[in-house]
């Protein structure tokens, strides 16, 4: 995590936790013209609320209180839009602890650094371990330090989910099935609501 990641996470992580949720973590894209700082929520996994979701007004309420706070701090140089999502099913792993709850599924990972002439790979992760994540890849366990992992996602498996539409429709042989409901591949909408104004900084 970069010295701007860890500064604002650390910022804005007890405001997120003041309204019930979970800071997951935050994604700062620099871009010309302006920025996007992405930030993920969640409700705590020790919450005991198995049934609940991060909801639209979850996401509005951390907007509204970290702009305010954004604003004062004023972390982030220049313009920037602030955007508030819950993780999906292919939710975001930003720290250890993230990959030890989610042991046996499926993640995608791209590396800082390559590792063994690999920048990015796609694996079941088998174990978390002295800051190191072990993953099943290839038949053979691949392990990386956890400092070394750029960017990682769990990969859901669409079709245990109901989610993945067939390629051939049993009754039309030849010809691709239509998709399942508006056609798109099943991922969950992340809640993005319209989090004000790009702000300057």
């Amino acid at each position: 995590m970069s010295d701007k990641h860890s500064e604002i996470t650390e910022l804005l992580g007890p405001t997120v936790e003041s309204l019930g949720l979970e800071l997951l973590g935050i994604e700062y894209l620099p871009a010309p013209g302006g920025a996007t700082l992405r930030l993920y929520i969640d409700v705590p996994a020790d919450a005991g609320e198995a049934a609940r979701t991060v909801t639209i007004e979850d996401c509005e309420a951390v907007s509204r209180e970290v702009s305010a706070q954004l604003d004062v701090a004023d972390p982030i140089s220049g313009n920037y839009t602030l955007e508030v999502s819950s993780p999906g099913l292919d939710r975001p792993l930003f720290t250890p602890a993230h990959f030890s709850r989610f042991l046996g599924e499926q993640a995608k990972v791209s590396l800082k650094l390559p590792q063994d002439g690999r920048r990015r790979l796609q694996g079941r992760i088998l174990r978390v371990e002295a800051g190191t994540v072990v993953f099943g890849l290839d038949g053979a366990e691949f392990a990386v330090a956890a400092e070394n992992i750029d960017k990682a996602r769990l990969v859901p498996d669409w079709a245990a989910l109901g989610l993945a539409p067939n390629k051939y429709s049993p009754s039309n042989k030849g010809k691709p099935a239509p998709k399942t409901g508006n056609g798109s591949t099943g991922k969950q909408s992340s809640n993005k609501p319209a989090a004000g104004k790009p702000h300057a900084g």
